[in-house]
């Protein structure tokens, strides 16, 4: 008599077949559904509604900003609103948009350095007393801007700055949020042993920085040169402080089409409005994709 060999029976799954459901519904999650697009639709036009009918505004006259329904194809006004806009005396948008152009970039280079140094010594380096000025750096951002305007002004009276392109430029050469970021950043990405075998080459703690840490923070980097870029060039209660018509910044210059308190040019407003955003805009498209490749260099390197 032959003996049957019975097969043992598989293994049932741990959890009683919960992980297939479980990344079945998973799959289902990353799957956009029509609602998604919608949701998408409808937060690009939210988005984009708003710039593009300024625009519309800049290339009509003023009476279109009150019409209804508003209106949303451009019209053949432009050229006459940029001509008065960059004749208008008392704007002095060309001064302006120089002015912005030279303290933005100034700012961010400065930000970009000085936070970079900052972070990397609060990361990194061993020293009495780095605990509390970490948390000094981190009380600082929780105190608003317009708090220390006073101040600010006392000092700027002290330097003979007001009215000076150097008075919205040295105050926000470093900043809070700028050294908390970077250290953050340096103790994610820069090991201990790539310091200490730069030190056994013989680096001293500035070259350390500067060609082992530096390298390695540019994706951080690139996000807070563009932040802090763009805050400086759309910063205005501290221009309107500090400054003067004869000397102002692009959001100062739009605050000075305003000459009447009993009407607005509205045109001639949301023309000055499109040039100020135009150099933002710019900026993103060529430097987007380059930002976006960083912000992944340094998750995968995380």
């Amino acid at each position: 008599m032959t003996a049957t060999t019975i097969a043992p029976a598989p293994a049932p799954a741990p959890g009683g077949g919960r992980a297939p459901r479980r990344r079945g519904r998973l799959r289902e999650m990353r799957e956009a559904t029509p609602l998604t697009y919608l949701a998408l639709i409808l937060t690009v036009i939210t988005s984009i509604f708003p710039m593009w009918w300024m625009f519309v505004i800049a290339t009509r006259d003023s009476a279109a900003a009150s019409q209804w329904p508003p209106a949303v194809l451009p019209g053949g006004d432009l050229l006459g609103n940029m001509e008065r806009l960059f004749a208008n005396s008392t704007a002095n948008f060309t001064t302006g948009l120089l002015n912005s152009l030279i303290a933005s970039t100034v700012v961010s280079v400065s930000v970009v350095f000085f936070c970079s140094l900052a972070g990397f010594a609060l990361g990194k380096l061993k020293f009495a007393g780095r605990t509390f000025f970490t948390v000094a750096v981190v009380v600082t951002m929780a105190v608003p801007v317009q708090v220390g305007i006073i101040p600010l002004l006392i000092m700027m009276d002290w330097f003979g700055w007001r009215g000076e392109l150097q008075s919205v430029i040295v105050p926000f050469m470093v900043s809070g949020f700028g050294v908390f970021m970077m250290r953050q950043y340096v103790l994610q990405t820069v090991p201990d042993e790539l310091i200490e075998a730069a030190r056994i080459d013989g680096c001293s703690t500035f070259r350390v920085y500067w060609s082992v840490v530096l390298p390695a923070l540019r994706p951080a980097m690139v996000v807070l040169g563009l932040l802090t870029f763009m805050q400086t060039w759309n910063e205005f209660i501290w221009a309107l402080a500090v400054l003067t018509p004869d000397n102002p910044t692009v959001q100062f210059s739009i605050n000075q089409l305003n000459e009447s308190a009993y009407s607005r040019d509205f045109a001639l407003m949301f023309t000055g409005a499109t040039f100020a955003t135009l150099p933002l805009l710019i900026i993103f498209i060529v430097l987007g994709r380059q930002l976006v490749g960083r912000i992944m260099e340094g998750a995968i390197k995380a």
